[in-house]
């Protein structure tokens, strides 16, 4: 009944239970007071470094949709293929063109040597020379002209094949196959995973106190990890409404599992502080109730309930009551409990 009792007691939320022995040696962590980092919170979101809406340059019907949503694209490879078909005749065109031309310049230039040959000879005069020069500068020019126009047809053309700018991941696919796109018209929206950033608002009054190059640490609260920054960059305008700066705060290359749009926290060193801290894992949460079980000297275990603050990095949290320096602490509740109810029998 001893045992159903002490079970019982620990449910409900009651610490006033009797100092047990510890039927096994407990690993335990002993409160101290230490100086850590004082920082100021931000929050953000994080976005890619690389991001890109890729659209359409000719006008046509979409033929193909190489990738979807999802879909990880190496630089180089088609994502969409736009019906080349009139973009085709057109180059063909433009090629007919340039074979007119180059045939009237031919002609031209014929016709202007044969004109300074008889001006020699004094057979035509000097306005009929001048004319055939200018004849032939004219065939010239539109020549010229026409391979241009092949040019940019053949160009053209090969916009048909939208290639990937960069390697990435597919973020929204705006397009359907059988589809008609016109120029301008957006295809997909992608962006490069390795390079991602944390972009937060800091307050002006804040900003003084940082430096030129803040310490900061990235909190994910949605995948519980702290990351280091790779890099700070402090934007050099305020924002006249909140009169607040942004500051673009770079992962480190390859972080997975993190992607645009999340949810992200920014530490910024302010300072140093003394807290008293404890483990993560040794605090009991039941309910609303929050405790530690604390050994003494002679290792009987007592539950008590804790007040506690802020975490502190990713492993530990601030005790703001509960407990006084030089205690000691179990470090797995679950093992302590477990020894106290085996006493108890």
């Amino acid at each position: 009944m001893r045992q159903y009792a002490a079970i019982g007691l620990i449910g409900l939320g009651v610490f006033a239970m009797a100092e047990v022995r510890a039927g096994e040696s407990l690993a335990t962590t002993t409160v101290q007071f230490r100086e850590v980092a004082q920082s100021y919170k931000a929050e953000g979101v994080i976005e890619a470094v690389r991001q890109s809406t890729v659209s359409a340059q000719i006008s046509g019907r979409v033929k193909e949709v190489n990738f979807d949503v999802g879909d990880t694209v190496s630089k180089g490879q088609v994502i969409v293929r736009i019906d080349e078909r009139e973009a085709a005749q057109a180059l063909a065109g433009s090629r007919a063109q340039v074979m007119q031309s180059q045939a009237a310049l031919a002609n031209a230039k014929a016709n202007y040597d044969r004109s300074r040959q008889l001006f020699e000879q004094k057979f035509i005069s000097q306005a009929a020379l001048d004319k055939a020069q200018a004849d032939y500068k004219l065939a010239l020019a539109q020549a010229a002209a026409s391979e241009a126009g092949a040019g940019q047809s053949a160009l053209t053309r090969g916009y048909s094949a939208v290639i990937a700018p960069y390697g990435g991941v597919v973020a929204a696919r705006m397009v359907e196959v059988g589809e008609l796109v016109t120029v301008g018209k957006p295809l997909m929206t992608g962006f490069d995973p390795s390079q991602l950033r944390a972009v937060v608002n800091v307050p002006e009054q804040v900003m003084r106190g940082l430096g030129a190059q803040p310490e900061v640490q990235l909190e994910l609260p949605a995948l519980k990890r702290w990351l280091n920054a790779a890099s700070v960059t402090v934007q050099p305008v305020a924002d006249a409404r909140t009169h607040s700066t942004q500051v673009r705060v770079t992962l480190p290359a390859n972080e997975a599992g993190i992607y645009p749009g999340m949810f992200v926290r920014a530490h910024f060193v302010t300072g140093k502080t003394g807290k008293m801290l404890l483990p993560v894992g040794a605090v009991l949460r039941r309910s609303e109730v929050v405790a530690v079980y604390v050994v003494d000297d002679k290792g009987g275990v007592r539950l008590r309930q804790v007040r506690l603050g802020e975490p502190v990095g990713q492993n530990e949290v601030e005790v703001m009551a509960g407990l006084n320096p030089g205690e000691k602490v179990a470090l797995d509740p679950v093992k302590a409990g477990m020894a106290g109810v085996q006493q108890k029998k």
